[in-house]
């Protein structure tokens, strides 16, 4: 989501304490609605989620040449790698395994979680105690585990390949896109609570405009029960792949959250590969579908930035730039006089 320059024309102008996030119970926010904590420790959570996969192989070719040598995952927003937002997310569900699925020459990215003592110990002699927490942070959140897929053949592939580090016990996998940051934290919560109640698989869905149908995966859905009292729950009847907009069975897209029963693992291995030999995600979830399998999805009314592309990824570090306690007043200043030297607004408009 893009923010327009008559929005950060008003956010550089003081408009930064309105409380454009939703958040759910449980969590401290900052005026802006950024969390900065969380009130439940991971051992309190009652969400069944032990395990996140997060499919990291991708070569980031429309960053390049940035990511020539940094994995894309690592690029940060604002000061925090992408991934780490997600390991963050990831946490806050009370998962205690990160499954990052990568390519063999990406093993920058699980390095990211490990711990870096010989830093960590100069920043300490140096009493850089704020840097010294950042380094620390990632380690701290979660057990990232690798999983490497030797070739691209696909997000389910991708997915497919987490079985192997998965407990006998674990009868749900949860799967986060690093490209899709999902705002505020807290919809995968929504989503357990509505498998509790339905059972069986829940994703994430955004609602888009008619003329953005034929870019996403579009769900064909039905009320989730007789009443139909919550429209922001929607029991999934089919899926089409980017339609037309006469084709399109309604304006709610797939987005990079998903929650997944074990059988999954058994309708990927039933799938037919398409082109190139990959095994599609949404192809295995329609075949659950087919089975009578129970997939519900959840409507976000929040934000999402795509972090996979320039285009999305600049606006979400301004977003977060903004909310930045320590970046973003100067931030705000310099956006309002970039669009003054841009032709945006004229120059008596923040005098």
């Amino acid at each position: 989501m893009q923010l327009v320059p008559q929005l950060l024309f008003a956010l550089a102008h003081g408009l930064k304490d309105i409380p454009y996030f939703r958040w759910g119970t449980g969590f401290g926010q900052t005026p802006a609605g950024r969390v900065v904590s969380m009130s439940l420790s991971i051992k309190e959570h009652v969400n069944a989620v032990k395990t996140v996969v997060v499919p990291a192989a991708g070569m980031g070719t429309r960053f390049l040449p940035a990511t020539k040598t940094v994995p894309k995952e690592l690029l940060p927003v604002v000061d925090t790698p992408g991934i780490e937002l997600i390991a963050e997310e990831a946490a806050k569900l009370g998962a205690t395994r990160l499954a990052v699925i990568t390519a063999p020459n990406k093993a920058g990215v699980l390095a990211h979680f490990e711990r870096f003592t010989e830093l960590e110990a100069t920043l300490e002699e140096r009493g850089k105690t704020d840097q010294l927490q950042k380094v620390r942070r990632a380690a701290g959140l979660i057990d990232a585990v690798p999983v490497t897929q030797e070739h691209p053949l696909g997000l389910g592939h991708a997915v497919g390949l987490a079985e192997s580090v998965l407990d006998a016990d674990e009868d749900v996998v949860a799967v986060m896109l690093p490209d899709d940051l999902v705002l505020p934290f807290g919809v995968m919560e929504r989503m357990a609570q509505v498998r509790a109640e339905f059972g069986g698989s829940v994703l994430c869905a955004v609602e888009v405009a008619d003329d953005e149908v034929s870019n996403y995966g579009i769900f064909r859905v039905e009320n989730a029960d007789d009443n139909g009292a919550d429209q922001d729950v929607k029991r999934v009847t089919g899926m089409v792949e980017k339609p037309a907009v006469e084709d399109a069975p309604s304006n709610l897209a797939a987005t990079g959250r998903y929650l997944l029963d074990r059988s999954i693992f058994d309708a990927l291995r039933r799938i037919t590969p398409g082109a190139g030999g990959e095994l599609q995600l949404t192809d295995a979830i329609a075949l659950l579908i087919d089975d009578g399998h129970p997939v519900h999805i959840v409507v976000h009314r929040g934000k999402r930035h795509d972090l996979g592309n320039p285009g999305g990824y600049i606006p979400a570090c301004v977003d977060f730039g903004l909310d930045h306690p320590v970046y973003g007043p100067q931030l705000r200043r310099a956006l309002a006089q970039i669009m003054v030297d841009h032709g945006v607004v004229d120059a008596s408009a923040i005098r």
